[in-house]
C-alpha cells in the first residue's frame, strides 16, 4: 500500500509514518498543509505513482482550522479513486458531513485518539485504500444523533436493505439498478421509500444519501 501523510505535527507524521513502515506499507510522502498535499498529489499523479490513500490532519497551516478537510475533499473530486482518511482532534460535523457527501467510497473519518489503537489504524487506513470506509464510532454518533437507538433499519424490505447497502458502498442509482438488474425507476422508488421510513426529508438536501448511508453503517 502507498501512502501520502499530511500532518503539520512532524513528530505525529513521523509516528504514522513508522507505524504504517513497520507493517511493510510505503509511505511515498510526508507534508505539512494542504496546499502541500494538493501539490504533491498532483505531481505523483502526473508520473502515473498516484498512492493508494492520503491519511490527513482536519486542521493545518496557516489558519489551522479546515484546511486538510478542504484539500481532501478536493482531492476526492480530482482523484475519485483516491482513499482519503481524514483524523481530527474532536469531531466535526460539518467537516464529516461535507467529505461524505460524494460518496463513502474510499473514505475514513478518525478521531486521533483512535491512532493508540495501532491495529485499528493500520486496518482502518488498508480499507480505505481498498475503497472501503471507515467511520469512527463517535462520528457517526454525532451525525445521526445520539437518540436514534432503536433500528431505524426494521422497516425497511429486504430489497431496500440490499439498496442501502450498495449505497453504502459508494455507488449511484445507475449503478444499483445495473448490479440488480432492475430499471433506473425501480432504484430510485426504493431510494426514496429508504429515505421516507429513516425519517430523512427533503429538508435534509444532498445530505440524505449520506445520513442513510450512516444508519446503516451504525446498525
Amino acid at each position: 500500500m502507498r501512502v501520502v501523510i499530511a500532518e503539520d505535527s512532524v513528530l505525529l507524521r513521523e509516528g504514522l509514518t513508522r507505524l504504517l513502515t513497520d507493517r511493510g506499507h510505503d509511505v511515498v510522502a510526508g507534508v505539512g498543509d494542504g496546499d502541500a498535499l494538493i501539490k504533491t498529489i498532483t505531481e505523483l499523479d502526473a508520473q502515473g505513482e498516484l498512492p493508494d490513500v492520503v491519511v490527513a490532519d482536519v486542521r493545518m497551516p496557516p489558519t489551522h482550522t479546515d484546511e486538510g478537510v478542504r484539500a481532501a475533499v478536493l482531492l476526492r473530486k480530482a482523484h475519485p479513486g483516491l482513499g482519503v482518511l481524514v483524523l481530527s482532534q474532536y469531531v466535526e460535523e460539518r467537516y464529516a458531513t461535507e467529505l461524505l457527501a460524494g460518496s463513502s467510497h474510499g473514505v475514513g473519518y478518525l478521531l486521533k485518539d483512535r491512532v493508540a489503537e495501532v491495529r485499528e489504524f493500520v486496518d482502518a487506513v488498508v480499507r480505505v485504500a481498498q475503497g472501503g470506509t471507515a467511520l469512527d464510532p463517535e462520528v457517526v454518533a454525532q451525525l445521526l444523533g445520539r437518540s436514534r437507538k432503536q433500528d431505524v433499519l426494521a422497516g425497511l424490505t429486504p430489497r431496500e436493505r440490499e439498496v442501502l447497502g450498495l449505497m453504502a458502498e459508494g455507488r449511484t442509482n445507475s449503478a444499483i439498478a445495473r448490479q440488480l438488474v432492475v430499471s433506473d425507476g425501480a432504484v430510485e422508488k426504493h431510494v426514496s421509500n429508504i429515505f421516507l421510513k429513516l425519517g430523512l426529508s427533503q429538508s435534509d438536501g444532498d445530505h440524505r444519501r449520506v445520513l442513510a448511508v450512516l444508519t446503516y453503517l451504525n446498525s
